[in-house]
């Protein structure tokens, strides 16, 4: 997330290294996890993954940037960033993904206007990740993506291919 995303004077959630939180976490502020959670985890505003981070939950988020390993689904209801050690086994709900080289998804992803739902194809783009040529998965092959033809549009320009 850029500067612009993190600047304000409002605190930031810190959850270190050394920090295990179990259950529900729910936060209206900015949230850093350098630790380990399992439960769920919400914030309304903008989640830094750490890159030694563990997170066993479902993920919900305004914006997020992700360099840990995350074992759950996400939503982020405007933009998501993989950094190359991202590692994500579960699906994705975003309106806007940027995917580094060397991110690692396993699960679905789908793209819409608003992550958070409305009209029920309009707008919207999908498509399984192991379908999706250029992204690396465990155990998959590449190949094309089989969506229709804006999906596939919308699909190989988020993956910056």
């Amino acid at each position: 997330m850029s500067n612009k995303e993190n600047s304000g004077n409002e605190a930031e959630t810190v959850i270190a290294a050394s920090v295990r939180v179990e259950g529900d976490f729910a936060s209206q502020g900015n949230v850093l996890i350098e630790g380990t959670v399992e439960g769920s985890l919400r914030t309304e505003r903008n989640l830094r993954v750490g890159e030694r981070a563990n997170i066993s939950a479902d993920v919900f988020a305004a914006n997020a940037s992700v360099a840990g390993e995350i074992t759950g689904n996400i939503t982020v209801s405007e933009r998501l960033e993989l950094e190359p050690t991202a590692r994500i086994h579960g699906d994705i709900r975003t309106k806007s993904l940027v995917v580094a080289n060397g991110a690692m998804v396993e699960g679905r992803i789908s793209m819409e206007q608003k992550a958070e739902g409305g009209a029920a194809d309009r707008g919207k783009a999908k498509a399984s990740v192991r379908e999706t040529a250029g992204i690396r998965t465990e155990g998959s092959e590449k190949a094309g993506v089989t969506e229709e033809e804006t999906s596939r549009e919308r699909v190989t320009a988020a993956f910056g291919r």
